[in-house]
């Protein structure tokens, strides 16, 4: 067989970040774009060469805005590629032109050695190699061959088992055992690519999260040699594994003696599997054992542009949030907001649905209870932490005061849709910031607030939709009477229905938004 690297995958908090770095600075070519296999509301990017030959891929899954991982041993620590050596220079040149963080040139193993940091902190050598495996080189790219990236050149492995690394490696992988310097052993592959494994007794463990590594893929032929792996593997009870059909690829995944996951990929049937070589890239795919409407995962999937494209540039706002742009945006915004346990991007599926046209912006709340995002805590079912609400709608009003100059957002074409907490937090808003809400969907909603502020709503609308099966339902009452109290015009209306929402909650809320100028 051919050994050696068919992929790696890591993770990062910023998909643009991360598309602006791999296709815009490195010049590599997005050669796929699916939802995760294990869960579809995880972006998945492949990165390659022209023809997403296996051996230079780098894929990312994206954790937006997630938690930091922490590099240490049971994990690998960087990713090479490889480059003709006399492109270092070049490379030196263009990381000082686009402000990349770098150190080097220096020798490692006798080639030399450029490292680059990319967004989220993962090492990226960049090594000068005399001689390649073949690749395909990217015209799209906009670095000329000479200079291109070529493939992966490898990654390191921190290992507090060397040796027993090493073996594994060597006997399941295909790798062969090569020259040692300083800690590292290095095994390399029939494709030239390779492996280090340095010796990282004394460090931390490592914690997955967002700027770490996540695994290490191996080529293998055919299905057929990933069983044989696997069976071999099983007589050496080696721990947990499991095989997936992953559409492009077969596949194994086990953890070598020091923890990292290592994942036995085959080189078949590859990346045209479901979109012509020309187009590769430019299609996002959910993958079909994923029951759930395909449609309303693609709205809660992180959007971004290629370099020249169209894209959303992030601010840095009080509340970490998720833009969805629709195909055809008519100026219109709706601001949705979750449930206990949400998060920024629960409610954009009922926003698409509810107005198609609209830019949607979700937004995660800032507290925690019982280890679940809200936007306010609770002490009971019905009692809230009222110190906590006035702050928190202290923050969200300032949160919405910069949306206009941070996306263009017309207030007088702005509506904000709340489910549960969400809709509380809506319907705290509007009393204790009377003029920043005009047009409000509350849905399974009550009042949260012990005070009775004065205040007048004239020229507001509100939509309450409650529900016959709800421990809430009668709740709503009191919170709709405070709103049309205060001069607002108030729909309200019981459904057949318990506290979840559905399609009649996105048809009636689309119809009436429809009315309230939206």
């Amino acid at each position: 067989m051919t050994s050696g690297l068919h992929h790696v995958t890591a993770i990062t908090r910023k998909i643009q970040a991360n598309v602006d770095f791999y296709v815009g600075f490195l010049g590599l070519r997005l050669v796929k774009r699916t939802a995760g296999f294990e869960d579809a509301r995880q972006l998945h990017l492949f990165y390659g060469d022209s023809g997403a030959s296996p051996g230079s891929l780098v894929t990312f899954l994206a954790w937006e805005d997630g938690s930091l991982g922490r590099v240490g041993h049971g994990a690998p620590s960087e990713i090479s590629f490889s480059i003709a050596p006399d492109a270092i220079g070049f490379w030196l040149t263009r990381a000082l032109q686009y402000n990349v963080k770098l150190s080097g040139p220096t020798q490692e193993f006798g080639e030399p050695v450029l490292r680059l940091t990319d967004p989220d902190g993962i090492i990226v050598k960049l090594v000068g190699v005399e001689e390649a495996a073949p690749w395909i080189w990217w015209a799209g790219g906009g670095i000329a061959e000479a200079d291109a990236i070529r493939r992966l050149r490898g990654v390191t492995i921190l290992s507090e088992k060397r040796a027993a690394t090493a073996d594994f490696l060597a006997r399941h992988m295909g790798l062969t055992p090569g020259p040692k310097e300083g800690t590292i052993q290095r095994l390399t592959s029939e494709a030239q690519d390779i492996v280090d494994v340095r010796d990282a007794g004394g460090f931390w463990t490592a914690a997955p999260g967002t700027g770490t590594i996540d695994h290490i893929a191996f080529r293998a032929p055919d299905r057929a040699r990933v069983e044989a792996v696997y069976s071999a593997l099983e007589a050496e009870s080696s721990g947990e594994m499991n095989m997936h059909d992953r559409h492009y690829f077969y596949s194994l995944y086990v953890r070598e003696p020091a923890g990292t996951l290592i994942e036995l990929a085959t080189d078949g049937p590859g990346f045209t599997a479901d979109e012509p070589l020309e187009t590769l890239g430019s299609r996002l795919f959910i993958p079909a054992h994923f029951k759930e409407d395909h449609e309303v995962l693609r709205v809660m999937l992180p959007q971004f542009g290629l370099p020249g494209e169209e894209r959303i540039i992030y601010r840095d706002l009080p509340f970490v949030h998720r833009i969805h742009m629709p195909e055809t945006w008519d100026g219109s915004t709706l601001v949705v907001m979750h449930g206990t346990g949400g998060n920024e991007t629960t409610m954009l599926p009922f926003g698409r649905s509810a107005a198609p046209n609209a830019m949607l912006i979700g937004i995660r709340g800032r507290s925690t209870d019982e280890g679940h995002p809200r936007y306010f805590r609770r002490f009971s079912q019905t009692t809230f932490d009222q110190r906590e609400i006035v702050s928190e709608a202290e923050a969200f009003a300032a949160f919405v005061q910069e949306l206009g100059p941070a996306y263009g957002v017309d207030p007088d074409r702005t509506a904000f849709a709340g489910w549960s907490n969400g809709g509380n937090m809506i319907g705290a808003v509007m009393q204790l910031h009377p003029k920043l809400i005009r047009k409000a969907v509350l849905l399974r909603s009550m009042n949260c607030l012990e005070e009775k502020p004065s205040v007048v709503l004239s020229g507001s609308k509100v939509l309450s939709l409650s529900a016959t099966d709800d421990f809430y339902g009668s709740l709503a009452e009191e919170l709709e009477e405070r709103l049309r109290t205060a001069g607002a015009e108030v729909t309200a209306m019981k459904l057949d229905a318990n506290h979840g929402i559905g399609r009649e909650d996105e048809t009636i809320a689309r119809n009436w938004l429809s009315y309230a100028g939206m």
